[in-house]
């Protein structure tokens, strides 16, 4: 099976019919609510393994909510 990229990918969807960007923000907006729980249960097993080896330390909400906003 091809690997499509993302520009193939829009090249696509951008030759469809003018009606078709309600169905295309329909298809793209199920993908998310579908996807998002798969991703963050892996996320979370990895955060998880991280903690329990002790590569990733507790902290409070605060503390990790200034070091993001001092990141960006």
């Amino acid at each position: 099976m091809a690997t499509l990229t993302f520009d193939r990918v829009l090249a696509s969807v951008e030759g469809l019919p003018a009606d078709a960007p309600a169905v295309r923000e329909e298809f793209l907006r199920r993908h998310r609510i579908e996807t998002w729980p798969k991703e963050a249960a892996v996320e979370a097993i990895a955060t998880a393994k991280a903690f329990r080896s002790g590569k990733l330390k507790s902290a409070s909400a605060e503390r990790i909510i200034a070091r993001r906003l001092t990141a960006n």
